[in-house]
């Protein structure tokens, strides 16, 4: 995902509302996101399709990782033979 730009990719949302298909072709263009404002405050985020699939695959992949931080500092570990019987007892119940 590009950065944004101050002076390009912030808009008022009375003239997104009244160019909102100029914006939405400026965002497949330029690939920056837009940043809507609502009384001079931000009041919500336009991005491109893929940029939105990346933001959402990035953040179940930190969340696991922060499940697995997690686990591994209270204990919850296993050890590869530990691992290798559990799998496989859950192969065979699998396969019966």
């Amino acid at each position: 995902m590009k950065t944004i730009s101050i002076s390009n990719d912030i808009v008022p949302i009375a003239e997104f509302k009244t160019n909102i298909s100029k914006w939405f072709k400026t965002l497949q263009v330029s690939g920056h996101p837009l940043i809507i404002t609502q009384n001079s405050k931000p009041a919500g985020v336009l991005l491109s399709a893929s940029d939105y699939d990346e933001l959402v695959y990035r953040k179940s992949f930190l969340d696991s990782v922060e499940r697995g931080i997690a686990d591994a500092e209270d204990g919850r570990i296993q050890t590869t033979d530990e691992l290798r019987k559990f799998l496989k007892e859950r192969r065979s119940m699998s396969s019966s």
